[in-house]
């Protein structure tokens, strides 16, 4: 199977008070497979160009949306990159076909906790659950939608010495789904990514 060529498009609206998006989105943007793309550096005054991202979803395989999961949703750069976009024609509808076959992934960091994103927890929801727009919209225009990754109480996660293994985990994510290391229908169930490490031949330390 050819590798896959990813688009990683990275929202994260007050970058400054980030520990663990930029982080990512720096490992990203050395790996020579991706295009990583910092979508509120691009678009500061959110004026999309919509042929630009168009072609750039033509020229990749696999789309990675990176975000702070803020109020249940993205943050609001993703979606008027959506509302843009996506649009009739281009990615459904009469002839929208253009992203037929290609893949979607979410990479997430959640202030909360796992258990808090459980039916009986505080969220009363998973984060999978609260992510179906998303997943919906990959359906509606013929994308494969692949489980979150996800890290939670990512407010704690640098003194906690977490930040470490989740960018070692990342970069390894990255690279098996570059590599292709990995059967769709093995991860299409599950709640988030890393409960499915083992699929992507990837081990962690923790």
């Amino acid at each position: 199977m050819n590798k896959s060529k990813i688009l990683l498009l990275f929202a994260h609206p007050s970058q400054r008070r980030s520990e663990v998006n930029r982080p990512m989105f720096d490992t990203a943007s050395k790996m020579d497979f991706i295009t990583a793309v910092d979508l509120y550096a691009e678009y500061p005054s959110l004026n999309i160009d919509i042929n630009r991202e168009q072609q750039r979803l033509l020229d990749h395989d696999l789309i990675i949306f990176q975000f702070p999961f803020y109020w249940y949703s993205t943050p609001s750069i993703l979606k008027e990159w959506q509302d843009l976009v996506l649009e009739y024609g281009f990615a459904y509808g009469h002839d929208g076909t253009a992203l037929q076959g290609k893949r979607m992934l979410c990479a997430l960091t959640a202030g909360g906790s796992e258990k808090a994103y459980r039916a009986d927890g505080y969220n009363h929801f998973t984060i999978r659950e609260l992510l179906q727009p998303l997943e919906q919209t990959a359906n509606m225009i013929g994308m494969d939608y692949l489980p979150p990754f996800a890290l939670f109480g990512s407010r704690t996660a640098v003194e906690e010495g977490r930040l470490s293994a989740h960018l070692e985990c990342w970069q390894a994510v990255l690279h098996a789904l570059h590599n292709n290391d990995y059967r769709f229908e093995d991860l299409a169930a599950l709640n988030v990514l890393n409960d499915g490490l083992s699929h992507l031949s990837i081990t962690t330390h923790g």
